[in-house]
């Protein structure tokens, strides 16, 4: 989905933006989009590599209730 939003830039500013956007061959809107989103995912926090290599590797794998680990846990502490 998309949506409208206005700027007040000064006219040096939005002149500048009119042949940057000629150059580049993208719109105006399109190069501040661009500009947005990588913003968004500068300011988003970087999960450490250690982390990162985790995410999802237990996924599909059928993992006992609550009661259930902790019985297997006091079995095994018994043993």
């Amino acid at each position: 989905m998309t949506g409208k939003l206005t700027l007040s830039l000064d006219a040096g500013v939005i002149e500048f933006a009119h042949d940057f956007s000629r150059k580049s061959q993208k719109s105006v809107s399109k190069i501040i989009e661009d500009y947005f989103v990588e913003l968004k995912r500068k300011s988003e926090p970087e999960l450490p590599k250690e982390v990162a290599e985790l995410c999802g590797i237990i996924k599909g794998m059928n993992i006992p209730e609550k009661k259930e680990l902790r019985r297997i846990f006091h079995e095994d502490r018994i043993s």
